[in-house]
């Protein structure tokens, strides 16, 4: 028999920043409602909460799931609007209008990532539903300040 020598594996260490990987806005002070309900969204997609698409959403909004019903200003078809309003009014769900579907597609996770971090193929979303935030968070508090102040109008 040969005479075989083996050499003992080595340990590598690997350090990995989880940090850098998604860049939060900390500030509420430079917080708008778009920040935040980008934050939002990217924390619920996180925690499973997110539902996109109409007949997902609808089905969330009949079954009483939803917290936060966020709609695209152009949409295709008045009929999905009017649907939408209607179910957010008769469950008392807050409606947020965004005016694009292709950014709210992005926020919902609707597209690819390139290795710049850009977003690339973004499907267009007209409905997305919040039914769980996950943990809080600046954008959060905003969100939630921005919808009292905007019941308290009506």
């Amino acid at each position: 028999m040969p005479n075989v020598e083996v050499e003992p594996p080595v340990d590598v260490e690997v350090e990995v920043d989880v940090e850098a990987e998604v860049p939060v806005a900390e500030d509420v002070g430079e917080m708008d409602l778009m920040k935040a309900l980008q934050e939002v969204m990217k924390k619920a997609i996180v925690h499973d909460g997110l539902v996109r698409g109409l007949n997902e959403c609808a089905k969330a909004l009949d079954r009483g799931l939803a917290q936060l019903c966020v709609l695209a200003s152009d949409c295709d078809e008045p009929a999905y609007t009017r649907l939408i309003e209607a179910l957010c009014s008769a469950h008392s769900v807050a409606l947020v209008r965004v005016p694009d579907k292709k950014q709210l597609g992005e926020w919902a996770g609707l597209c690819k990532i390139d290795e710049e971090g850009n977003a690339t193929k973004v499907v267009g979303s007209t409905c997305v539903v919040i039914k769980e935030f996950g943990e809080s968070s600046p954008g959060y508090e905003f969100l939630l300040e921005y919808i009292k102040e905007d019941k308290g109008d009506e």
